[in-house]
């Protein structure tokens, strides 16, 4: 971290560049007009508080930010989402084993009375511990290190929260908890000798049933998605709970959070029932599609489902869903002759349980993206390819 960056010349001349397009290849070749920062650094300022904009605001909008490299930007965690996880904790301690940039433990410390930031970067600690003093947030005590290691020395706290790290790549989107960094499964003894509740993140491609497997005591799991893009597992774990397992599904919108809640017990028996298209269909949220509650659905909203694996559902009469609803215009078999006589040249498709893709089928029947008419192509219960000609309610 260089502190020159912080200086009322330089910050003024970062918050210019970076309000205004800017070429940063052009910009590094231009080099420094500062003799104590190098073009790399403020290329990395500027670019930084760039793409705070929208991820970050209070970031974005606070005096004297310092800005890590992108990376450890793309990794941390968007306001909305450390927001929504600050209001899973309360108590008077938590510590965090893997700190970061810092966003979840600033939004903790407004409903904790201390929290403990560990990171092993000793600079991406160093960054953090001076955007928590910018931010005011005075109550968030800064450690570079193993935060297992700090854990060790600790008595005892309400909360600890941990982001782990993929070590490696090598297993492509596949990955268990025991892959990461600190390895949670192996140190959960470690961790419940320190507190009798557990925050975990993890990435969305984590599998929920893998999950379940390598931990213990899971109280909650949270499917965090934000315009309808799955976004954080949250898994809440509670020493020696013994109820079923709670999972929380939120779609947050712009103007409106869609949340459906199910346990996993009640998912594990709850048999759908089946029908072929009727008035309306409906297509869940991505936070549902990930909580695999798919037979919940059917069951909490009075719906019946197109096919077992097609994840779409009908019904006669118009319901507030979580997720999009369809007016259903027509349906036809799946041939050639029938989708060209509708004469289609521009419509929104999506494939569910289908064996063609979206490009596949707009190359075939040059079909533009977009408009007003929507066009899912699927399965049905009796088996059969079909097509549904939708609008939007």
């Amino acid at each position: 971290m260089n502190n020159n960056v912080l200086h009322k010349e330089v910050q003024d001349f970062i918050y210019k560049k970076s309000n205004e397009p800017i070429d940063l290849t052009k910009f590094i070749l231009s080099g420094s007009p500062y003799d104590t920062i190098s073009v790399q650094e403020l290329a990395q300022q500027i670019n930084g508080r760039q793409k705070t904009k929208d991820k970050l605001p209070l970031w974005y909008k606070t005096k004297d930010i310092y800005y890590p490299p992108t990376l450890n930007l793309e990794q941390t965690s968007s306001e909305v989402t450390a927001l929504y996880k600050s209001n899973l904790v309360t108590g008077n301690s938590l510590i965090d084993l893997t700190g970061g940039f810092g966003i979840d433990d600033y939004y903790f410390s407004k409903k904790v009375k201390q929290v403990i930031h560990c990171e092993l970067n000793t600079d991406l600690s160093e960054i953090a511990a001076h955007n928590f003093r910018a931010l005011n947030a005075h109550n968030i005590e800064t450690h570079s290190g193993d935060g297992l290691e700090i854990l060790k020395k600790l008595e005892f706290v309400d909360w600890i929260y941990i982001d782990p790290s993929r070590r490696h790549d090598s297993k492509g989107k596949v990955f268990f908890l025991e892959d990461c960094l600190p390895d949670v499964p192996s140190n959960l003894d470690l961790l419940f000798s320190k507190s009798d509740r557990i925050l975990i993140k993890t990435s969305p491609l984590l599998d929920i049933h893998s999950g379940l497997k390598s931990l213990q005591f899971v109280k909650e799991i949270h499917v965090i998605a934000v315009n309808n893009e799955v976004k954080e597992l949250l898994w809440v774990l509670e020493k020696n709970i013994e109820t079923d397992t709670l999972i929380k599904t939120i779609q947050i919108n712009k103007n409106e959070n869609q949340i459906f809640d199910f346990s996993l017990k009640e998912g594990n028996n709850t048999l759908p029932k089946f029908s072929n298209p009727k008035k309306y269909v409906y297509e869940p949220n991505a936070a549902i599609m990930k909580s695999g509650g798919f037979y919940n659905v059917s069951k909490s909203f009075d719906l019946e489902k197109l096919h077992q694996h097609s994840h779409l559902y009908t019904s006669d009469n118009l319901i507030n869903f979580p997720g999009r609803s369809f007016e259903i215009l027509s349906v036809f078999p799946y041939q050639k002759k029938i989708l060209k006589k509708e004469k289609i040249t521009k419509a929104n498709i999506t494939t569910r349980n289908f064996p063609e893709t979206v490009s596949e089928i707009r190359k075939k029947f040059k079909i533009k993206d977009g408009g007003d008419i929507y066009l899912f192509f699927t399965t049905n219960c009796n088996e059969e390819k079909i097509v549904l000609k939708c609008r939007k309610t």
